[in-house]
């Protein structure tokens, strides 16, 4: 057996359990495979989060390598992505959720904002059904701070 993570239409997730990848192909082809939620046939597979175990041996130069340079590519594209954010997105601060509701319900014109929520805030964005991307902060050297 082998689970898969699975993702229909509609953007719900879940988990299928299969024979191997042809059941699963099997399954989509001939519409079996049904989102639990919304019964959609239109599911996919979804990559699946992976832990690594670290074996208590050095790890293989090539691997090392690989990780670094992944990990340094990971590191400018994080980077690029935080630089556009500040160019290109009104800093709302505390208000974010204010103003992200104001948008959503058309008493103010959208525009780029960014800003921090609460946990509260976060569920009440989620149930009125405002898109809200979160970025991890990045922390500024003292360096950065002139």
């Amino acid at each position: 057996m082998i689970v898969f993570d699975l993702e229909c239409l509609n953007g719900h997730t879940f988990e299928g359990w299969f024979d191997d990848r042809q059941d699963l192909e099997t399954q989509q082809e001939q519409g079996i495979l049904r989102c639990p939620v919304c019964e959609t046939t239109s599911v996919v597979q979804i990559l699946s989060p992976v832990a690594i175990k670290k074996s208590s041996s050095s790890p293989n130069p090539t691997t090392q390598n690989a990780l670094q340079a992944s990990q340094e590519v990971m590191a400018e594209l994080t980077e690029k992505v935080v630089d556009y954010v500040e160019k290109n997105f009104e800093d709302v601060g505390s208000d974010f959720a204010k103003e992200a509701l104001k948008m959503h319900y058309g008493s103010e014109e959208f525009r780029n904002i960014k800003g921090t929520t609460t946990k509260e805030e976060d569920k009440v964005l989620d149930k009125e059904g405002v898109p809200v991307f979160k970025l991890p902060t990045t922390k500024k050297t003292s360096d950065d701070l002139n």
